[in-house]
């Protein structure tokens, strides 16, 4: 397996981890377990953004092209459609 597969395989892994965690942390009553999940869930985006720079930096991973001014409104019409 390659480095970049290994990257982007990372990255998959810690984006569900970060899903889950989402799901976990309102579901919890105790609260020192909710404090541990969360301090969990920081960590795991602390490790999401190091390797997602180390993607960049290798070139990995090519963000897509900022949105354009009418392309945002368009999104902001959507969602306040209702």
């Amino acid at each position: 397996m390659d480095e970049k597969t290994m990257v982007a395989d990372t990255l998959a892994g810690i984006n569900g981890e970060l899903t889950r965690f989402g799901e976990m942390i309102p579901q919890t009553e105790n609260k020192q377990l909710k404090q541990t999940l969360k301090q969990l869930r920081n960590a795991c985006e602390t490790s999401q953004e190091e390797i997602y720079q180390l993607a960049r930096a290798h070139q990995y991973y090519v963000p897509a092209e900022k949105a354009s001014t009418q392309e945002i409104q368009h999104v902001k019409n959507i969602l306040t459609q209702g």
